[in-house]
Protein backbone atom coordinates (compact mmCIF):
# COMPACT_ATOMS: atom_id res chain seq x y z
CA UNK A 1 0.00 0.00 0.00
CA UNK A 2 1.55 3.17 -0.51
CA UNK A 3 2.75 5.32 2.09
CA UNK A 4 0.20 8.29 1.98
CA UNK A 5 -2.37 6.05 1.51
CA UNK A 6 -3.74 4.08 4.53
CA UNK A 7 -6.89 1.89 5.07
CA UNK A 8 -8.85 2.42 8.23
CA UNK A 9 -8.96 -0.27 10.53
CA UNK A 10 -12.30 -1.67 11.53
CA UNK A 11 -12.24 -0.49 15.19
CA UNK A 12 -11.20 3.28 13.68
CA UNK A 13 -13.76 2.93 11.16
CA UNK A 14 -16.49 2.32 12.99
CA UNK A 15 -16.23 5.97 14.94
CA UNK A 16 -16.47 7.30 11.29
CA UNK A 17 -19.56 4.95 10.03
CA UNK A 18 -21.51 5.71 13.52
CA UNK A 19 -21.07 9.16 13.49
CA UNK A 20 -24.32 10.83 12.26
CA UNK A 21 -27.59 12.72 13.97
CA UNK A 22 -26.36 14.14 17.50
CA UNK A 23 -23.29 11.52 17.37
CA UNK A 24 -20.04 13.06 17.53
CA UNK A 25 -16.79 11.26 17.36
CA UNK A 26 -14.36 13.25 19.21
CA UNK A 27 -12.10 13.28 21.68
CA UNK A 28 -9.85 15.75 23.59
CA UNK A 29 -8.33 17.82 26.32
CA UNK A 30 -8.44 20.76 27.89
CA UNK A 31 -4.32 21.86 29.31
CA UNK A 32 -4.01 25.10 31.23
CA UNK A 33 -0.76 26.63 31.50
CA UNK A 34 1.17 29.60 33.62
CA UNK A 35 1.14 32.66 31.44
CA UNK A 36 1.57 35.00 29.89
CA UNK A 37 0.16 32.96 26.71
CA UNK A 38 2.52 32.75 23.22
CA UNK A 39 2.10 35.11 20.71
CA UNK A 40 -0.27 32.87 18.24
CA UNK A 41 1.88 33.53 14.83
CA UNK A 42 4.77 31.58 17.27
CA UNK A 43 2.77 28.78 18.54
CA UNK A 44 1.61 28.43 14.65
CA UNK A 45 5.77 28.02 13.69
CA UNK A 46 5.95 25.69 16.88
CA UNK A 47 3.34 23.45 15.45
CA UNK A 48 4.67 23.34 12.15
CA UNK A 49 8.29 22.48 13.26
CA UNK A 50 6.67 19.10 15.00
CA UNK A 51 3.88 18.27 12.51
CA UNK A 52 6.04 16.32 10.35
CA UNK A 53 6.33 13.68 13.30
CA UNK A 54 2.44 13.09 12.92
CA UNK A 55 1.59 12.84 9.11
CA UNK A 56 -1.88 11.81 9.49
CA UNK A 57 -2.63 15.24 10.65
CA UNK A 58 -2.30 16.88 7.57
CA UNK A 59 -4.25 13.54 6.14
CA UNK A 60 -8.39 13.62 5.46
CA UNK A 61 -10.83 10.72 5.44
CA UNK A 62 -11.62 9.31 1.76
CA UNK A 63 -14.84 7.24 1.65
CA UNK A 64 -14.73 4.72 -1.39
CA UNK A 65 -17.28 4.80 -3.67
CA UNK A 66 -19.55 1.32 -4.31
CA UNK A 67 -18.65 0.26 -1.04
CA UNK A 68 -15.50 -0.60 -2.12
CA UNK A 69 -14.04 -1.25 1.08
CA UNK A 70 -13.32 0.71 4.56
CA UNK A 71 -12.27 4.34 4.57
CA UNK A 72 -9.01 5.66 3.52
CA UNK A 73 -6.33 8.27 5.01
CA UNK A 74 -5.29 10.18 1.87
CA UNK A 75 -3.33 13.49 1.77
CA UNK A 76 -5.43 16.64 2.12
CA UNK A 77 -4.01 18.83 -1.00
CA UNK A 78 -5.29 21.69 0.38
CA UNK A 79 -4.37 21.60 3.79
CA UNK A 80 -4.18 25.04 5.79
CA UNK A 81 -2.64 24.89 9.49
CA UNK A 82 -4.52 28.37 10.73
CA UNK A 83 -7.83 26.50 9.60
CA UNK A 84 -6.81 23.83 12.23
CA UNK A 85 -4.65 26.34 15.00
CA UNK A 86 -7.42 28.72 15.93
CA UNK A 87 -6.94 31.74 18.40
CA UNK A 88 -9.72 32.56 21.61
CA UNK A 89 -10.59 34.36 24.45
CA UNK A 90 -12.77 34.11 27.43
CA UNK A 91 -14.54 37.39 28.91
CA UNK A 92 -13.60 38.58 32.26
CA UNK A 93 -13.18 37.38 35.17
CA UNK A 94 -11.87 34.13 32.67
CA UNK A 95 -13.21 31.52 35.59
CA UNK A 96 -13.19 27.42 34.91
CA UNK A 97 -16.90 27.68 34.28
CA UNK A 98 -16.90 29.82 31.34
CA UNK A 99 -13.62 27.77 29.80
CA UNK A 100 -15.94 24.97 30.35
CA UNK A 101 -18.67 26.45 28.99
CA UNK A 102 -16.56 27.26 25.94
CA UNK A 103 -15.65 23.76 25.91
CA UNK A 104 -18.58 22.27 25.62
CA UNK A 105 -19.58 25.10 23.09
CA UNK A 106 -16.69 23.13 20.87
CA UNK A 107 -17.07 19.98 20.94
CA UNK A 108 -20.60 20.37 20.35
CA UNK A 109 -19.80 21.01 16.83
CA UNK A 110 -18.47 17.90 14.20
CA UNK A 111 -15.19 17.92 13.06
CA UNK A 112 -15.33 18.96 9.10
CA UNK A 113 -15.07 15.56 7.16
CA UNK A 114 -13.28 17.13 4.27
CA UNK A 115 -10.60 18.39 5.97
CA UNK A 116 -8.14 16.52 8.54
CA UNK A 117 -9.62 15.65 11.84
CA UNK A 118 -8.37 18.17 14.16
CA UNK A 119 -8.39 21.53 15.90
CA UNK A 120 -6.56 23.29 18.65
CA UNK A 121 -7.65 26.23 20.32
CA UNK A 122 -5.54 28.79 22.14
CA UNK A 123 -7.68 30.23 24.40
CA UNK A 124 -6.40 33.64 26.73
CA UNK A 125 -7.78 35.78 29.03
CA UNK A 126 -7.60 32.80 32.25
CA UNK A 127 -8.12 34.37 35.47
CA UNK A 128 -4.55 34.48 37.63
CA UNK A 129 -3.00 35.34 33.71
CA UNK A 130 -3.13 31.65 32.49
CA UNK A 131 -3.85 30.63 29.59
CA UNK A 132 -5.06 27.47 27.79
CA UNK A 133 -4.85 24.78 24.86
CA UNK A 134 -8.11 22.61 24.28
CA UNK A 135 -7.45 20.28 21.50
CA UNK A 136 -10.08 18.19 19.86
CA UNK A 137 -9.27 14.97 17.17
CA UNK A 138 -11.44 12.18 16.11
CA UNK A 139 -11.42 8.99 17.77
CA UNK A 140 -10.67 7.38 14.33
CA UNK A 141 -7.13 9.06 14.65
CA UNK A 142 -6.11 8.29 18.16
CA UNK A 143 -7.25 6.06 21.09
CA UNK A 144 -5.65 7.67 24.22
CA UNK A 145 -3.83 4.76 25.18
CA UNK A 146 -1.51 4.99 22.20
CA UNK A 147 -0.43 8.53 23.66
CA UNK A 148 0.00 10.04 20.18
CA UNK A 149 -1.31 13.01 19.04
CA UNK A 150 -0.52 16.72 17.92
CA UNK A 151 -0.93 17.98 21.30
CA UNK A 152 1.33 15.83 23.05
CA UNK A 153 4.03 16.30 20.30
CA UNK A 154 4.22 19.90 21.64
CA UNK A 155 5.42 19.73 25.22
CA UNK A 156 8.96 19.31 25.99
CA UNK A 157 10.28 18.19 29.36
CA UNK A 158 12.30 21.21 30.50
CA UNK A 159 11.44 24.69 30.78
CA UNK A 160 14.29 25.66 28.49
CA UNK A 161 14.34 23.28 25.58
CA UNK A 162 15.58 24.48 22.84
CA UNK A 163 13.23 25.50 19.84
CA UNK A 164 12.52 22.55 17.42
CA UNK A 165 14.43 22.97 13.86
CA UNK A 166 12.68 24.14 10.67
CA UNK A 167 10.70 21.23 9.47
CA UNK A 168 11.14 19.55 6.14
CA UNK A 169 9.29 20.61 3.39
CA UNK A 170 5.51 18.77 2.77
CA UNK A 171 4.58 17.78 -0.94
CA UNK A 172 0.96 15.93 -0.66
CA UNK A 173 0.26 13.18 -3.07
CA UNK A 174 -2.57 13.76 -5.14
CA UNK A 175 -6.09 12.25 -4.37
CA UNK A 176 -5.81 8.47 -5.73
CA UNK A 177 -7.90 7.85 -8.84
CA UNK A 178 -11.10 5.18 -8.22
CA UNK A 179 -8.75 2.57 -10.02
CA UNK A 180 -6.05 3.36 -7.71
CA UNK A 181 -8.65 2.55 -4.43
CA UNK A 182 -10.13 -0.48 -6.22
CA UNK A 183 -6.67 -1.79 -6.06
CA UNK A 184 -5.83 -1.12 -2.73
CA UNK A 185 -8.75 -3.35 -2.15
CA UNK A 186 -7.35 -5.84 -3.84
CA UNK A 187 -4.23 -5.69 -1.80
CA UNK A 188 -5.66 -5.56 1.60
CA UNK A 189 -8.12 -8.63 0.86
CA UNK A 190 -4.71 -10.48 -0.24
CA UNK A 191 -2.94 -9.11 2.44
CA UNK A 192 -5.94 -10.25 5.20
CA UNK A 193 -6.22 -13.50 3.29
CA UNK A 194 -2.48 -14.21 3.46
CA UNK A 195 -2.35 -13.74 7.12
CA UNK A 196 -5.09 -16.45 7.81
CA UNK A 197 -2.76 -19.02 5.57
CA UNK A 198 -0.20 -18.13 7.42
CA UNK A 199 -2.03 -18.90 10.59
CA UNK A 200 -3.48 -21.74 9.34
CA UNK A 201 0.35 -22.75 8.84
CA UNK A 202 1.42 -22.04 12.12
CA UNK A 203 -1.33 -23.91 13.70
CA UNK A 204 -0.73 -27.25 11.58
CA UNK A 205 2.76 -27.08 13.07
CA UNK A 206 1.61 -26.61 16.44
CA UNK A 207 -1.66 -27.74 16.73
CA UNK A 208 -1.87 -28.12 20.64
CA UNK A 209 -1.07 -24.40 20.73
CA UNK A 210 -3.59 -23.73 18.25
CA UNK A 211 -6.15 -25.25 19.63
CA UNK A 212 -5.32 -23.59 23.21
CA UNK A 213 -5.64 -20.36 21.38
CA UNK A 214 -9.22 -21.22 19.47
CA UNK A 215 -10.33 -22.69 23.07
CA UNK A 216 -9.10 -19.75 24.59
CA UNK A 217 -10.96 -17.47 21.62
CA UNK A 218 -13.85 -19.45 21.61
CA UNK A 219 -14.46 -18.91 25.55
CA UNK A 220 -14.12 -15.05 25.09
CA UNK A 221 -16.80 -15.00 22.00
CA UNK A 222 -19.10 -17.08 24.22
CA UNK A 223 -18.78 -14.67 27.13
CA UNK A 224 -19.32 -11.38 24.92
CA UNK A 225 -22.41 -13.31 23.53
CA UNK A 226 -23.69 -14.22 27.50
CA UNK A 227 -23.32 -10.63 28.04
CA UNK A 228 -25.14 -9.61 25.69
CA UNK A 229 -28.15 -11.86 26.24
CA UNK A 230 -28.55 -9.94 29.43
CA UNK A 231 -28.68 -6.05 28.37
CA UNK A 232 -28.06 -3.24 31.18
CA UNK A 233 -30.68 -2.42 33.23
CA UNK A 234 -32.67 0.89 32.62
CA UNK A 235 -31.40 3.89 34.11
CA UNK A 236 -31.53 8.33 33.25
CA UNK A 237 -28.72 7.70 32.16
CA UNK A 238 -29.59 5.81 28.60
CA UNK A 239 -31.98 8.11 25.87
CA UNK A 240 -31.94 10.43 23.13
CA UNK A 241 -29.83 13.00 22.97
CA UNK A 242 -29.24 16.21 21.20
CA UNK A 243 -26.62 17.67 19.24
CA UNK A 244 -25.34 20.52 22.35
CA UNK A 245 -22.96 19.12 25.25
CA UNK A 246 -22.39 20.09 28.63
CA UNK A 247 -18.50 19.40 30.27
CA UNK A 248 -17.55 19.36 33.92
CA UNK A 249 -14.36 17.98 35.74
CA UNK A 250 -13.35 17.47 39.08
CA UNK A 251 -9.73 17.64 39.81
CA UNK A 252 -8.17 15.21 42.18
CA UNK A 253 -5.15 13.92 43.95
CA UNK A 254 -3.29 10.65 42.97
CA UNK A 255 -2.25 10.04 46.43
CA UNK A 256 -5.67 10.06 48.09
CA UNK A 257 -6.12 7.07 45.39
CA UNK A 258 -3.00 5.13 46.76
CA UNK A 259 -3.96 5.95 50.19
CA UNK A 260 -7.30 4.25 50.05
CA UNK A 261 -5.82 0.71 47.67
CA UNK A 262 -3.08 0.55 50.11
CA UNK A 263 -5.22 0.45 53.23
CA UNK A 264 -8.56 -1.33 52.14
CA UNK A 265 -7.69 -2.61 48.52
CA UNK A 266 -8.18 -2.58 45.11
CA UNK A 267 -6.56 -0.65 42.42
CA UNK A 268 -6.69 2.47 41.53
CA UNK A 269 -9.37 2.06 38.88
CA UNK A 270 -11.58 0.04 41.38
CA UNK A 271 -11.58 3.11 44.00
CA UNK A 272 -12.24 5.18 40.67
CA UNK A 273 -15.36 2.24 39.44
CA UNK A 274 -16.40 2.80 43.23
CA UNK A 275 -16.42 6.38 43.45
CA UNK A 276 -18.31 6.43 40.54
CA UNK A 277 -20.60 3.99 41.46
CA UNK A 278 -21.54 5.80 44.58
CA UNK A 279 -21.83 9.20 42.68
CA UNK A 280 -24.51 7.86 40.21
CA UNK A 281 -26.14 6.08 43.21
CA UNK A 282 -26.84 9.40 44.77
CA UNK A 283 -27.70 11.24 41.51
CA UNK A 284 -30.17 9.06 40.56
CA UNK A 285 -31.96 8.92 44.18
CA UNK A 286 -31.47 13.16 44.07
CA UNK A 287 -33.46 12.42 40.81
CA UNK A 288 -36.17 10.31 43.18
CA UNK A 289 -34.79 7.22 40.96
CA UNK A 290 -34.86 3.95 42.34
CA UNK A 291 -31.75 2.12 43.16
CA UNK A 292 -32.38 -1.10 45.67
CA UNK A 293 -30.90 -3.33 43.84
CA UNK A 294 -29.69 -2.14 40.94
CA UNK A 295 -26.54 -2.37 39.18
CA UNK A 296 -24.95 -0.67 36.27
CA UNK A 297 -22.76 -1.59 33.59
CA UNK A 298 -19.71 0.45 32.96
CA UNK A 299 -18.18 -0.11 29.37
CA UNK A 300 -14.35 0.39 30.46
CA UNK A 301 -12.50 0.07 27.29
CA UNK A 302 -8.79 -1.92 27.53
CA UNK A 303 -6.11 -1.66 25.26
CA UNK A 304 -4.79 -4.85 23.22
CA UNK A 305 -1.85 -2.73 22.09
CA UNK A 306 0.76 -4.67 21.53
CA UNK A 307 4.20 -3.36 23.01
CA UNK A 308 5.87 -2.66 19.56
CA UNK A 309 2.69 -0.78 18.74
CA UNK A 310 3.29 1.73 21.13
CA UNK A 311 3.72 5.00 19.66
CA UNK A 312 1.60 4.24 17.12
CA UNK A 313 -1.62 5.87 15.94
CA UNK A 314 -5.06 4.63 15.75
CA UNK A 315 -7.26 2.24 18.03
CA UNK A 316 -6.20 -0.62 19.32
CA UNK A 317 -9.17 -0.91 22.34
CA UNK A 318 -11.72 -3.30 23.19
CA UNK A 319 -14.50 -3.18 26.06
CA UNK A 320 -14.97 -4.96 29.35
CA UNK A 321 -18.17 -4.25 30.79
CA UNK A 322 -17.96 -3.64 34.51
CA UNK A 323 -20.31 -3.90 37.33
CA UNK A 324 -21.56 -0.24 38.87
CA UNK A 325 -23.22 -1.33 42.21
CA UNK A 326 -25.38 1.53 42.88
CA UNK A 327 -27.63 0.14 45.17
CA UNK A 328 -24.90 -0.08 48.03
CA UNK A 329 -24.63 2.83 50.56
CA UNK A 330 -21.51 2.28 52.16
CA UNK A 331 -18.57 3.33 50.59
CA UNK A 332 -16.21 0.89 51.89
CA UNK A 333 -18.44 -1.91 50.65
CA UNK A 334 -18.64 -0.95 47.34
CA UNK A 335 -15.14 -0.82 46.86
CA UNK A 336 -15.00 -4.45 47.80
CA UNK A 337 -17.85 -4.94 45.86
CA UNK A 338 -15.87 -3.69 42.78
CA UNK A 339 -12.76 -4.91 43.45
CA UNK A 340 -14.15 -8.83 43.61
CA UNK A 341 -15.78 -8.43 39.97
CA UNK A 342 -13.11 -6.30 38.36
CA UNK A 343 -10.33 -9.43 39.45
CA UNK A 344 -12.97 -11.55 37.95
CA UNK A 345 -13.62 -9.99 34.36
CA UNK A 346 -9.76 -10.03 34.77
CA UNK A 347 -9.70 -13.14 35.33
CA UNK A 348 -12.57 -13.81 32.14
CA UNK A 349 -12.00 -14.05 28.50
CA UNK A 350 -14.06 -11.42 27.71
CA UNK A 351 -11.46 -8.43 26.30
CA UNK A 352 -10.08 -11.67 24.05
CA UNK A 353 -13.61 -12.44 23.10
CA UNK A 354 -14.04 -8.82 21.66
CA UNK A 355 -10.63 -8.30 20.27
CA UNK A 356 -12.07 -11.38 18.11
CA UNK A 357 -15.25 -9.92 17.19
CA UNK A 358 -13.25 -6.88 15.83
CA UNK A 359 -10.71 -8.83 14.10
CA UNK A 360 -13.79 -10.09 11.90
CA UNK A 361 -15.23 -6.89 11.45
CA UNK A 362 -11.69 -6.72 8.96
CA UNK A 363 -13.83 -8.99 6.22
CA UNK A 364 -17.43 -7.72 6.80
CA UNK A 365 -18.82 -5.96 3.82
CA UNK A 366 -19.03 -2.46 4.33
CA UNK A 367 -23.02 -2.41 4.73
CA UNK A 368 -22.75 -5.05 7.29
CA UNK A 369 -19.88 -3.59 8.94
CA UNK A 370 -21.71 -0.36 9.62
CA UNK A 371 -24.38 -2.53 11.31
CA UNK A 372 -22.26 -4.56 13.70
CA UNK A 373 -19.95 -1.54 14.71
CA UNK A 374 -23.12 -0.33 16.22
CA UNK A 375 -22.35 -2.96 18.61
CA UNK A 376 -19.88 -1.25 20.25
CA UNK A 377 -22.00 1.99 21.04
CA UNK A 378 -25.42 0.11 22.06
CA UNK A 379 -27.22 1.05 25.56
CA UNK A 380 -28.36 -2.42 25.09
CA UNK A 381 -24.46 -3.83 26.67
CA UNK A 382 -23.78 -0.81 29.16
CA UNK A 383 -24.94 2.17 30.39
CA UNK A 384 -22.14 4.37 30.16
CA UNK A 385 -18.81 4.18 29.31
CA UNK A 386 -15.72 5.05 31.83
CA UNK A 387 -11.94 5.24 30.23
CA UNK A 388 -8.98 5.70 32.47
CA UNK A 389 -5.88 6.85 31.36
CA UNK A 390 -2.82 7.40 32.53
CA UNK A 391 -0.37 10.15 32.23
CA UNK A 392 2.69 11.43 33.20
CA UNK A 393 3.56 12.17 36.53
CA UNK A 394 5.90 14.68 35.88
CA UNK A 395 5.21 18.34 34.65
CA UNK A 396 5.65 19.70 30.49
CA UNK A 397 5.94 22.88 29.05
CA UNK A 398 4.79 24.16 26.06
CA UNK A 399 7.35 27.23 24.72
CA UNK A 400 8.82 27.26 28.14
CA UNK A 401 5.29 27.33 30.02
CA UNK A 402 3.91 24.79 32.39
CA UNK A 403 1.63 22.97 31.94
CA UNK A 404 -0.62 22.82 35.22
CA UNK A 405 -3.96 21.00 34.95
CA UNK A 406 -5.18 18.49 32.21
CA UNK A 407 -8.48 17.75 32.05
CA UNK A 408 -10.09 14.99 29.22
CA UNK A 409 -12.86 15.34 27.39
CA UNK A 410 -14.46 12.02 26.04
CA UNK A 411 -17.53 11.93 23.56
CA UNK A 412 -21.22 10.61 23.89
CA UNK A 413 -23.25 8.78 21.23
CA UNK A 414 -27.06 8.58 20.91
CA UNK A 415 -28.49 6.29 23.38
CA UNK A 416 -25.53 7.25 26.26
CA UNK A 417 -25.68 10.87 27.79
CA UNK A 418 -23.15 10.92 30.13
CA UNK A 419 -19.37 9.70 29.89
CA UNK A 420 -16.76 9.79 32.38
CA UNK A 421 -12.97 10.02 30.85
CA UNK A 422 -10.00 10.51 33.42
CA UNK A 423 -6.44 11.29 32.93
CA UNK A 424 -3.87 11.36 35.65
CA UNK A 425 -1.09 14.32 35.23
CA UNK A 426 1.87 14.93 37.78
CA UNK A 427 0.40 14.01 40.94
CA UNK A 428 -3.58 14.43 40.04
CA UNK A 429 -5.91 12.28 38.65
CA UNK A 430 -8.71 14.61 36.86
CA UNK A 431 -12.32 13.39 36.16
CA UNK A 432 -13.91 14.59 32.82
CA UNK A 433 -17.59 14.66 32.37
CA UNK A 434 -19.51 15.06 29.63
CA UNK A 435 -22.85 15.03 29.36
CA UNK A 436 -26.28 16.02 26.95
CA UNK A 437 -27.00 19.46 27.32
CA UNK A 438 -31.07 18.87 27.67
CA UNK A 439 -31.24 16.13 29.78
CA UNK A 440 -28.01 15.92 31.82
CA UNK A 441 -28.82 19.81 33.37
CA UNK A 442 -27.88 18.56 36.90
CA UNK A 443 -24.20 17.44 35.70
CA UNK A 444 -22.56 19.37 38.29
CA UNK A 445 -24.36 16.98 40.91
CA UNK A 446 -22.70 13.92 39.87
CA UNK A 447 -19.52 16.17 39.72
CA UNK A 448 -20.48 17.06 43.50
CA UNK A 449 -20.87 13.67 44.76
CA UNK A 450 -18.02 12.51 43.18
CA UNK A 451 -15.91 14.62 45.83
CA UNK A 452 -17.78 13.33 48.58
CA UNK A 453 -17.98 9.82 47.49
CA UNK A 454 -13.93 9.56 47.53
CA UNK A 455 -13.29 11.94 50.41
CA UNK A 456 -15.51 9.19 52.15
CA UNK A 457 -13.24 6.35 51.13
CA UNK A 458 -10.04 8.74 51.80
CA UNK A 459 -11.48 9.03 55.63
CA UNK A 460 -12.21 4.96 55.66
CA UNK A 461 -9.03 4.54 54.88
CA UNK A 462 -6.95 7.38 56.79
CA UNK A 463 -9.44 5.70 60.28
CA UNK A 464 -7.83 2.31 59.01
CA UNK A 465 -4.53 0.79 60.18
CA UNK A 466 -4.58 -1.87 57.44
CA UNK A 467 -1.91 -2.67 54.85
CA UNK A 468 -4.37 -4.44 52.07
CA UNK A 469 -1.53 -3.72 49.59
CA UNK A 470 -2.29 -3.05 45.42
Amino acid sequence: MPEHMDRLTATDASFVVQEKGPSHMHIGGVMVFEGPPPPYAELLSHIEARLHLVPRYRQRVLVPRFEMGRPLWIDDTRFNLTYHVRHSALPPPGSEELLQRLTARLFSQRLDRTKPLWEIYLVEGLEGGRFALISKTHHAMVDGISGVDIATLLFDLTRDAPPSPPAPKWTPHPEPSQIAVAADLVTDVTKAIADMTTSTADALREPRRAWEIVSEAAEGLGEVLWAGLTPAAASPLNGPIGPHRRVLWVRTRLSDYKLIKNRIGGTVNDVVLATVAGALGSWMRRRAARTEGLELRAGVPVSVRAEIEHNQLGNRVTMMAAPLPVYCNDAVERLQIVRAAMKDLKESKQALGAQLIVGLERFAPPTLFAQASRLHFSPMLVNLIVTNVPGPQFPLFLMGREMLEMAPVGFIVDGFRLIVALVSYNGYLTFGLMGDYDSMTDLDVIAAAIEAQLAELVEAAESSSGDAGA
